[in-house]
């Protein structure tokens, strides 16, 4: 029985190139059982010319899904479902997947969800003004170097690399080049027993607090500060001791005398973007080595430094071996590539390794090598170079028009980073504010998250430049002034 060919039709919203296309309408044809094993397909001159395409296109397609067992090809016949071809799912099966009585209000032992908000719209990329944190700029990306990269890491020659269950191992490649290349940039000497790759710097959040804390230790942490971290100790239920910030980030004499753990972010305290002075850093260290407690130490960021040299980590000035450094390449490549670095003494490496192994033995091969591959060839660096190039000047032309539009930096905030950590006067709700903007195009980020208090306070909010161009700046930031004068 032949399929007729007005069966297919190509979506105008369908992704890949046309061969691709061709393939998935095939595939999906099979996969959902409409058409059935020994059925044979429209000749490719047929098909070619009912969806509007060449022949070579649909040769190639059939070609390629004969490969994966899809097709045969029968002589001068043509091409036939094959009759070992992946069968398609039992719709009977399907239908029950989602029914059932059974009460998972009982069954679920431990809950990881809560009612957080939603902290930008799903949407936001679709938005003319997208003041978003921690998102990648694509204009900023060079994705041919990147496709080379990963094109190479798919060859024969790291072909083990690329397939081995590595259990608990990292790529050396990768491996040697933070430890030659990334770390000295920050002071850093470390053997390779004393650095691990994460993925990214939640995992590594997650392994520090897994690893360090119980339901009897005491960790300090920022506030304002990062969300995430503050979800992710709630689970080991240690008692979190939050130290107000200052114009110089955490001040070590506000430290409890019974903490265990510190968790700061010195280089750019997340989110006013103050930088920890070096004489505070040295405090904090000393600190430390007379009370005898561990320093996590999250350093994103430190490549985005615009007024004169980088400080050195607090790694770089650890004597004692108390630091635990957390790095990530999340924000100088992309957020999705989920890729970071843990530096630590190696007794707590050995533990981290461990842990890791339990849950994702390690981040996938050929993500670390064409990582690899896109450090070591000098992209990285090429990379950050247009990126602080770009950053620097957004930077100014939003520090203008903040000043232009009289709008308010908080009181606490720093100059590095990406973003700006913004106050509106009293009376003003940055929730309001923020639904008020969305539907003006405009998306911020409201600050009350960033407290410890639930809810915290609602006169903050920050505004990136990370992921929107220097002209769309000044429009967003006159609209913003608009919805606040509003408001008050």
């Amino acid at each position: 029985m032949a399929i007729p060919v007005d069966s297919f039709f190509l979506p105008s919203d369908a992704e890949g190139t046309l061969q691709q296309k061709v393939q998935r309408l095939v595939a999906e044809g099979i996969l959902a059982g409409r058409f059935r094993p020994s059925e044979k397909l429209p000749s490719s001159r047929s098909l070619a010319k009912h969806l509007g395409v060449s022949r070579i296109t649909v040769t190639n397609a059939y070609t390629e899904l004969v490969a994966d067992d899809y097709l045969n090809s029968k002589g001068r016949s043509g091409y036939f479902v094959s009759d070992t071809a992946p069968a398609p799912v039992d719709f009977e099966i399907a239908e029950k997947g989602g029914q059932g009585g059974f009460d998972w209000s009982r069954g679920i032992g431990q809950r990881f969800s809560k009612p957080m908000g939603q902290l930008r719209p799903t949407n936001w990329q679709s938005m003319p003004y997208p003041f978003i944190y921690g998102q990648a700029d694509p204009r900023l990306f060079s994705h041919q170097t990147w496709r080379q990269c990963a094109l190479q890491a798919l060859g024969q020659k790291d072909f083990s690399a690329l397939t081995a269950d590595r259990y608990q191992e990292d790529d050396e490649r990768l491996l040697e080049h933070i430890q030659r290349h990334i770390l000295p940039r920050r002071g850093i000497a470390a053997r390779r027993e004393e650095i691990l790759l994460t993925m990214g710097a939640q995992n590594a959040l997650w392994m520090s607090a897994q690893i360090l804390l119980t339901q009897r230790r005491v960790a300090a942490i920022e506030n304002p500060g990062y969300r995430g971290l503050r979800d992710i100790l709630s689970l080991t239920r240690c008692r979190m001791a939050p130290v107000e910030v200052d114009q110089h980030g955490l001040p070590p004499d506000a430290l409890p005398e019974d903490v265990d753990v510190v968790y700061t972010t010195v280089s750019h305290h997340c989110p006013t973007n103050v930088t920890m002075p070096i004489e505070r850093r040295r405090a904090l260290l000393d600190l430390a080595a007379e009370r005898g407690f561990v320093i996590v130490e999250d350093d994103y960021e430190f490549e985005l430094s615009f007024r004169g040299a980088t400080s050195p980590a607090l790694k770089s000035m650890d004597d004692t071996g108390a630091v635990v450094y957390i790095g990530s390449f999340s924000k100088s490549l992309f957020p999705g590539l989920r890729l970071g670095y843990i530096v630590a003494s190696e007794e707590f490496i050995r533990e981290a390794r461990a842990l890791r192994a339990l849950v994702l033995r390690h981040p996938p091969g050929h993500i670390q090598r064409t990582v690899a591959y896109f450090l070591s060839l000098g992209h990285y660096d090429a990379q950050i170079n247009r990126m602080r190039k770009a950053y620097q000047t957004r930077r100014q032309v939003m520090d203008a028009e903040i000043k232009r539009s009289g709008l308010s930096v908080a009181k606490h905030s720093g100059s590095g980073g990406s973003s700006f950590w913004m106050t509106v006067p009293e009376g003003v709700n940055t929730d309001i504010l923020a639904d008020r903007l969305l539907a003006r195009g405009v998306v911020i980020e409201p600050g009350r998250t960033f407290f410890e208090q639930d809810p915290g306070p609602t006169r903050h909010y920050r505004l990136a430049y990370s992921s929107i161009s220097s002209d769309q700046i000044p429009e967003g930031i006159q609209r913003i002034a608009d919805e606040i004068s509003a408001l008050q």
